[in-house]
């Protein structure tokens, strides 16, 4: 009786065994490779419950969501021949598990591909840019991001891996320690020489409209001194004509309103005046 109960728990063990053999779960963002004496026969993708055959299929598991990956900084040499520290970082994924697992393998040997296709597509293209616009034009580094990515997508396409390249981007661009004074002094002459040119081509405007503005104005001003004197003439005509009339109506009040007027330029500040008190001018101020 003994025996049986072990004959059947040893059954149930084996039983266990062999269900906890034959299953695994396939969770949200990962691919299960299943391979039988070695070699893939399926991919799982879908998330779930999952058999294979126990002892005889095994399982690995491969990332299906993005992954990035950061390069050691590398020097490389521009199209002027100037030495550049560059690190960059690739961002990445697998879409196509049976043709990386068939070619690859494994993430590791998956990232030595990218990172040769990204070393091989930056050199070939700082190659062709000047040192002063990658360091210094947004939009060249841009445009340089964009080609990489490209030329990094399409040579990995061509070599069947099954990843695909989302995006590589160019971190930081340094100069060696040897050089980088010099580079920096002549980037300051290059700034400064640009600013004196600036600088005199301000002043070089300012001298002409301060030049203009003075031209204008002088204009301005013997213009209104021209019609000034041409009011003031108008006017002194005006008044001598107008003097004359009134003159020619009453020559005896008009002589009077003279001698008025004389009073009282005379008289202003109370001068002392020596004068015959028989002469018309004292009469007249007398009121004789």
């Amino acid at each position: 009786m003994k025996k049986r109960q072990w004959f059947i728990l040893a059954g149930i063990a084996v039983l266990v065994i062999l269900l906890s053999g034959s299953m695994f779960i396939v969770k949200e963002g990962e691919y299960k490779v299943v391979l039988k004496f070695g070699e893939a026969v399926r991919i799982e993708q879908s998330p779930g419950l999952k058999f294979k055959i126990p002892f005889i299929e095994n399982v690995f598991t491969l990332p299906k969501h993005q992954m990035t990956y950061e390069s050691n900084p590398t020097t490389m040499l521009t199209k002027d021949k100037k030495p550049i520290i560059v690190d960059n970082y690739t961002v990445w994924r697998i879409t196509d598990p049976t043709s990386f697992n068939r070619t690859v393998k494994s993430v590791g040997v998956g990232i030595q591909r990218i990172d040769e296709a990204v070393y091989n597509s930056v050199r070939r293209k700082l190659a062709e840019v000047n040192f002063d616009a990658i360091i210094s034009e947004n939009t060249e580094r841009g445009n340089i991001n964009d080609e990489i990515t490209k030329d990094v997508a399409e040579a990995l396409k061509r070599d069947n891996y099954g990843i695909e390249i989302i995006d590589v981007r160019i971190k930081r661009t340094d100069l060696p320690e040897s050089n980088k004074q010099s580079v920096y002094n002549r980037m300051i002459s290059d700034r400064q020489s640009i600013a004196a040119r600036y600088l005199s081509e301000g002043d070089e405007e300012s001298r002409k409209v301060t030049s203009k503005a003075d031209r204008a104005a002088t204009e301005i001003i013997a213009q209104a001194e021209a019609d000034a004197k041409k009011i003031v003439a108008e006017g002194e005509k005006e008044a001598a004509r107008i003097y004359n009339e009134s003159y020619g109506k009453d020559p005896e009040f008009y002589s009077l309103y003279r001698t008025l007027e004389s009073y009282v330029t005379t008289l202003q500040n109370e001068p002392v005046i020596m004068l015959p008190i028989d002469s018309p001018y004292a009469k007249i101020l007398l009121g004789k």
